[in-house]
This record gives C-alpha cells, sequence and structure tokens, in this order.
C-alpha cells in the first residue's frame, strides 16, 4: 500500500500533497466513508502520478478521542487494542479498493504526540490561548465528566428536533453543539441524567486569529478553486461569528496536554485530528517538514466529507497560522455530499449500508464498485446508492460501451492470418488520407484535453464521464467504418481503422487508470505491455500529442497478448439476492443469520418417517402453489415500453391542446400516437425526439383519430410543468426499455379490466437524480438510464 522508497519534493517539479479525511477507527468504512475521502483521493493521486507530477498520498486512521473510549467499553478490551484491530480491518478494506496510499498511518504514534504537543506550545508562546472555566455535563453515577460522544439528547436547533443529537454534533441537521445545548441528554453508558459542573479548559482564540484566516481564506479559496460546498460552508462558520474553541477534554485516550495545570486532560481530537496529516508523514519520512514547511514548492490538496470541512478551513489553517511558522497550507479542498442507500442513509452508527468488507464479500470485482462509486460521487448534492442502478451501469456502461470496443478490436487483430492480424499490430502509413480516422482522432483530441482541465480542477466526475466518451466515439467509429468489410475489400483502410482502434485502448487504459486500476492493468496484460515501462500520460513525453494521433501510440509489428472478456454481467437473480441480503441494519442481519442457522439445526433434529415425510412435502407443494396463484402481482414487466423516435408531429386538426405524432418504435412502420403535450412542449422540440412509449395499451379515439401507443411524461406535483421521459442519446430505436430485477414477457394488450396499467403508474415517479423509476429501479436502456430534464419526485404518466 504505497511506495517503499520515500519521495521528497523536488526542484523545478509540481510537488503535490494529497491527504484525505482520516478515517475514524471505530468501525468498519462503509461506501460514503470510502467515495467521500480516501477513493476521491486515491484518483486524483493516480491521475497526478500518470501526468509526471511528484506527489505523494497520506493517509490514516483517525485513533484518539472519546468514540475510541465508548467504542472500547462496548467490546470490553483497551483503546489501544481497538486501534490495533480496526486499523488492521481498514487497511485490508482499502488495499482491497487499490487505493494507492504513499502512506497509510495512524494518529496513536510518538510522532503525534510530538507535533501536536510543539505546536500547542508555539500556540501558547504566542498568547493564542485562552483560559476558561465552562460547564460541563458530569455523570455521578460513571463518575466522570462526560465528552460529546457520550451524551445522546434532542437537538436544540429550531426545527430539527433530532432526539440522537450527539453533544459536538447533530446528525441529521449538522450543526455543531456544545453539550450543555442538548435537549434531555443522556449519558450513553448507563441512560442516567448528567448534571452540569464547572471545570477548567483550554481555548483556541479564533476571534483573534480571524484577520489572518479571512486574508488566507479570501486568497486560497480562488487559487485553489474551491469546490462550493466547502465555501459555502466555511462561510456559514465566519457568518455566525467566529468563538473561542475549546481544544482540551476530560478524557485519558489521548495526546496529553503538556501544562502542569492541564496534566490530567488530553487535546480535543478535533484539535488533533488535523494534525495526523503532518504525523503521519513524519511517520513516512524524518525530512517530514520538506512537505509540511515549504508552502512555494509544495500544494496541498485535501478530500472530505461535508462535515467535515469547517475542521480544515477555519481551525485547521487557524492552528497552523496562529505558531507563526511557514507552513504548507491547503491550496484545494475538494468536498462530497453524502452517499445515501437505497431508500435511507448510510451510517456507521446504526449499521445501515454496504460497508467495505460487504463489498469484498459480493465477488463483484473493485474495479466494478470504484466505477460505480465515482460515476455516482456526490460533487455537487447528495446521491443514492440502489443495487438495480449498480447493475444497470456495470451491464450497459462497462460491458456493452468499454468491455465490447476493447474485445472486439483485440479479437479481430488476434484473428489468424486470413481472417485478422494473427496477433500482429499492422501498419498504417496512409492514414492521413483517411477521412473517418481524421475526424475520430479530431473529436478525441477535444475529449481528452476535456479531461485533463476536469481532472485538473478535481472535477472527478466530469473527468470519468469524458474518458467514457472516448469508448463511445471507439464504437461509433468502428461500426461506420465496417471494419470487417474493410478486410477484404479495402485492406489498407481496414489496418488504419486497426492500428487506430488499438491505440485508443491504450488511451483508454491510461485515461482509466485513475478510476479503475485493476481494469487497467488487465487491459495492458491484453495488450503485452508492462504498466512500468509504458502506463504515463504525461506532457513531457508527448501523450498528450499523440492522443491527437492515437495511431501513434502502439507500433507496427508489435505483438499483443491474449483478449479476453474484461466484464462479467450482473444479473437480475443476484441484485435480488444482494438487495435482500444488505437490507436493514448490520445488527438485523446478524439476528436474520443467526435465525437461518437455529433453523437449520432445528430441522436436523426433526427425524420425521419418510411417508410422513413426503406427506407433508406434497401438502407444502399444493400450499405453495395456491400461494402463488393468489399473489398473481401487477409488476412493470408487464408494460412493453419501447424507444421510439418522432419522424413526424403536428397539431391535432381537432382539438387545440393535442399533437398528432408518428413515432417509429422499430416496427418497420410508425405507429399514431396522439398526446396532451401542446401547452408543456414547444413543437420545434417535439421533432425528431426520442421517447419511451407505452406499446401495448388498447387503442383509443382522440378526436377522431385513433392513438396507438402513449408517450410517457413526467409532471411536477402542481401539475403545471411537464416534461418528456427521454432514453439516452444512442439507445436504439425500438429496444424494450427494462427495469432490473424485474423479468417476464410483456402482455400482447393491456387488459383493461384488470386496471394493470393504473396499477403500475402508482409507482413511476422521478427521482432525486431525475431518473425515470419504477418504485426505485430505474427505466433501463442497453444506453443507459432514461432521464427528465428538470423536475424531481414527479409523477410518470
Amino acid at each position: 500500500m504505497g511506495d517503499s522508497a520515500e519521495k521528497l519534493p523536488m526542484a523545478g517539479r509540481r510537488n503535490i500533497l494529497i491527504t484525505s479525511a482520516l478515517p475514524y477507527v471505530n468501525n468498519v468504512p462503509h461506501l460514503g466513508n470510502i467515495i467521500g475521502c480516501v477513493l476521491s483521493a486515491d484518483v486524483f493521486a493516480r491521475y497526478c502520478r500518470n501526468r509526471g507530477y511528484n506527489i505523494i498520498y497520506i493517509c490514516g486512521t483517525d485513533e484518539y478521542g472519546t468514540a475510541t473510549e465508548t467504542k472500547a467499553m462496548e467490546e470490553k478490551c483497551s483503546p489501544r487494542e481497538i486501534c490495533d484491530k480496526y486499523h488492521a480491518i481498514h487497511k485490508d478494506v482499502y488495499k482491497w479498493f487499490d487505493i494507492s496510499f504513499d502512506h497509510f498511518g495512524r494518529t496513536s504514534s510518538p510522532q503525534q504526540t510530538e507535533i501536536c504537543q510543539a505546536i500547542f506550545n508555539k500556540l501558547w508562546e504566542n498568547d493564542w490561548l485562552s483560559e476558561n472555566t465552562m460547564q460541563q455535563l458530569y455523570c455521578e453515577t460513571c463518575q466522570k465528566f462526560l465528552a460529546d460522544r457520550l451524551l445522546e439528547g434532542t437537538c436544540p436547533t429550531p426545527g430539527c428536533d433530532y432526539q440522537s443529537a450527539r453533544g459536538d454534533q447533530c446528525e441529521k441537521c449538522g450543526k455543531l453543539l456544545n453539550p450543555t445545548e442538548l435537549i434531555d441528554p443522556k449519558c450513553k453508558v448507563c441512560c442516567n441524567t448528567p448534571h452540569i459542573r464547572d471545570t477548567n479548559h483550554l481555548f483556541l482564540e479564533l476571534p483573534l486569529l480571524r484577520e489572518q484566516l479571512e486574508k488566507y481564506i479570501s486568497e486560497m479559496s480562488v487559487a485553489g478553486s474551491w469546490s462550493q460546498n466547502a465555501i459555502q460552508a466555511t462561510n456559514a462558520w465566519l457568518k455566525e461569528g467566529l468563538r473561542p474553541r475549546c481544544i482540551t477534554r476530560d478524557l485519558k485516550w489521548g495526546v496529553p496536554v503538556p501544562h502542569e495545570k492541564y496534566k490530567e486532560k488530553v487535546f480535543y481530537v478535533w484539535f488533533d485530528a488535523p494534525i495526523g496529516y503532518i504525523s503521519i508523514t513524519a511517520c513516512y519520512t524524518p525530512y517530514w517538514e520538506k512537505w509540511w514547511k515549504n508552502p512555494d514548492n509544495v500544494e496541498l490538496y485535501q478530500f472530505m466529507g461535508k462535515d467535515n470541512v469547517p475542521f480544515h478551513t477555519v481551525m485547521f489553517p487557524s492552528t497552523l497560522l496562529g505558531t507563526g511558522e511557514n507552513w504548507t497550507m491547503m491550496k484545494t479542498i475538494s468536498v462530497t455530499e453524502y452517499l445515501n442507500y437505497e431508500n435511507g442513509k448510510f451510517s456507521k452508527t446504526k449499521g445501515v449500508g454496504v460497508f467495505g468488507n460487504d463489498a469484498k464479500d459480493t465477488e463483484i470485482p473493485p474495479e466494478v464498485w470504484r466505477y460505480y462509486l465515482l460515476t455516482n460521487r456526490p460533487e455537487v448534492s447528495d446521491t443514492l446508492f440502489t443495487w438495480a442502478d449498480l447493475q444497470a451501469k456495470l451491464n450497459s456502461e462497462l460491458l456493452s460501451n468499454l468491455g465490447n470496443f476493447i474485445n472486439r478490436v483485440l479479437s479481430f487483430i488476434s484473428k489468424p492470418a486470413g481472417s485478422g492480424y494473427d496477433s500482429i499490430i499492422p501498419d498504417a502509413p496512409n492514414v492521413k488520407f483517411h477521412q473517418l480516422t481524421m475526424t475520430l482522432a479530431e473529436n478525441v483530441s477535444k475529449l481528452v484535453d476535456q479531461y485533463i482541465d476536469a481532472m485538473e480542477k478535481v472535477k472527478l466526475k466530469q473527468g470519468l464521464k469524458t474518458a467514457m466518451s472516448i469508448s463511445s466515439e471507439g464504437n461509433a467509429y468502428l461500426q461506420e467504418s465496417q471494419f470487417w468489410k474493410l478486410f477484404r475489400e479495402d485492406p489498407a483502410s481496414c489496418a488504419v481503422v486497426m492500428k487506430t482502434s488499438v491505440g485508443l485502448v491504450y488511451l483508454l487504459a491510461c485515461l482509466l487508470e485513475p478510476f479503475i486500476p485493476s481494469f487497467t492493468d488487465e487491459v495492458l496484460k491484453q495488450l503485452n505491455l508492462s504498466r512500468e515501462t509504458h502506463l504515463s500520460f504525461s506532457d513531457e513525453k508527448g501523450d498528450t500529442d499523440k492522443a491527437k494521433k492515437p495511431w501513434e501510440f502502439l507500433p507496427a509489428g508489435h505483438k499483443i497478448g491474449q483478449p479476453k472478456p474484461l466484464f462479467k454481467e450482473l444479473n437480475d437473480e443476484e441484485v435480488n439476492f444482494f438487495k435482500e441480503k444488505f437490507a436493514g441494519t448490520q445488527a438485523d442481519r446478524k439476528l436474520k443469520e443467526a435465525d437461518t442457522r437455529a433453523a437449520a439445526e432445528q430441522l436436523k433434529k426433526l427425524n420425521i418417517a419418510e411417508a410422513n415425510s413426503k406427506k407433508e412435502t406434497d401438502k407444502s407443494d399444493v400450499y405453495c402453489a395456491k400461494l402463488k396463484s393468489a399473489e398473481v402481482e401487477f409488476t412493470i414487466s408487464k408494460l412493453d415500453i419501447r424507444v421510439g423516435l418522432i419522424t413526424e408531429v403536428k397539431k391535432h386538426p381537432d382539438a387545440d391542446s393535442l399533437y398528432v405524432e408518428e413515432i417509429d418504435v422499430g416496427e418497420g412502420s410508425t405507429r399514431t400516437v396522439v398526446s396532451g403535450l401542446v401547452k408543456y412542449v414547444p413543437l420545434e422540440e417535439m421533432q425528431n425526439r426520442k421517447v419511451c412509449v407505452l406499446c401495448n395499451l388498447k387503442p383509443v379515439a382522440m378526436r377522431g383519430i385513433k392513438s396507438h401507443a402513449m408517450v410517457l411524461a413526467a409532471s411536477g406535483p402542481d401539475h403545471i410543468k411537464v416534461e418528456l421521459v427521454e432514453p439516452p442519446v444512442s439507445a436504439k430505436i425500438g429496444e424494450r426499455v427494462t427495469f432490473p430485477g424485474y423479468s417476464g414477457e410483456p402482455d400482447g394488450i393491456l387488459n383493461v379490466k384488470s386496471k394493470v396499467w393504473e396499477k403500475v403508474q402508482a409507482d413511476l415517479h422521478t427521482d432525486a437524480q431525475l431518473v425515470a423509476s419504477y418504485k426505485d429501479v430505474p427505466f433501463t436502456t442497453s444506453a443507459g438510464v432514461c432521464k427528465v430534464a428538470s423536475i424531481t419526485n414527479g409523477e410518470i404518466r
């Protein structure tokens, strides 16, 4: 997990120090934690390495504080044993996810104590600390002051009223709290009501540092292109008014305060945790100051979830500024919103969602998990993990787009002489006269420029989308060239197409390496290239120039390796299994497993005679058959929804509110459809537009013209705004829109008396990401999911 030889900043090179929020050590990280910090930072680190920048990526477990003490009490062991156990679990999870730390350390190290205390001493010398008596909740039963996380009560924020708010922060509304602000507080250890007592603590005087801090924020937020959510969270803190912040706690597990009066106390975890970035670097190299006290030559990029922002844009910078030393201050902060799980929130505390070790147990490869999390990265708003969406993206984007393109190219080259190139890349001397290839090169060149621009600005989702567009360009190029015909009819042109295409395969391996590195390793293996000597996308080596001429990436005469499929389809049965398996909380799952084991044991003990057993089985079969016949469910699979193209549209001659459309749904001739969309969609926007068409409704006459299908559209709660449900641009005309997890053939014509459409329609809606869905399953085509332009949580009809 990282390089063996330590790296230091180099003169004349771009030196980048990358950190991701230190994951707390008291639980297994879930997918929301992984995309929120370590995976996002890993993508940027890998991109920087491929571009030839000199970088180190530092992370580790955050181990001090109340949460560790609490977990240790739960598991009846020492805080050190908890940290050792979970540090190893975290390390294994990140290794499986291919996270390429240069060093993954921990905050409970001697270096942490040394650096943390040195920073404190500087703040003390410079008079940025104050002493104050504060009121704190004391539990008579436990005989101790209660730290923030040992308290739980109702959030005091008007309109929130969350009843499980912690003493330091409300998980629901995100507001930072003081423990004494909680309504009806309880001790989490004994559940008794604590009482307020006076205790002395040390405070960082944030108001006195405000001028320095605001200067840093105003300059660096522009120079470092801070993400909008980071700027908003920081400004909210500043607007609320900076107050002295307590930096000590009445705990045992933490960095001791080096002051006689406070020697029984430790530093508050949010004071010492960001210092962990520095101490972990000190564990990586004794020359850590070359990274951390070198602002003129080192750029610091930090990755985290939105709840961590104020500590990195206000608290940590104020701490460093207060020392008066020449620290490397954060240049760029990249912040994610929340990734939610199916119908709720991921939660470590409650055990809701898919956790790092769960992902491994599914046997879905890490590159698929990485790809899905990164396409779903919550960059500007919360996003949603669903098993159906994971299936759709794997099957349509990775398998049908990316994997299909690479496999077509390499399989054709590897065919024996006479039907292919016997695994030898052909020469293509007259490429500049091949117009289709020159057009492709121009398009790819623009996409590569867009990719670099997005990645430099840490717009990772956009970078991934752009790289995948190159794969789509490749598929279209293969199709349009009809290379299988050219091989016999125009061998010179076929050689140009194949040499260019294999260059695109290599280009995709380079551009996608930051996102799905194990995919890249496999592609390089199939190209018969080594990662060490070949994987690069640097300006110095001319790689970006070669992208404008993809036929130049790989030399003629190079022998490729053995091609094989890169991705495996995820089927409906697997999706339903995972959905069921990971429903509820971790505690629920353990109970379910225990119940299953208990039932199995009970069955073992039953020694029923064979005849009786057969009778019971027969009865059971009859009962199941009755049950099945009673449970005929009206599912979405009964509907014949297809991708259609409006080839002609005009207003109804006898109705001002109706359009009459001719729609191609893949049947050879068009269907006439009447739609009440005149006041919602302008006529010119209806022309030549792909739509989702319900094809098995009973034909009905509307003002004298018979309508043979229905165009699906979404409306908002007020029904004032209506928008068409749109398939992806590249979706095939006539293909059936499917719903992962629901199989079966559609009815010929829907039974009017059974009201199938009316029953299914009640569950058709658009979600927060504008995806058209049945319950929580997206309208899916081979080219991706169907969406609307702007209506969220709308009704589809």
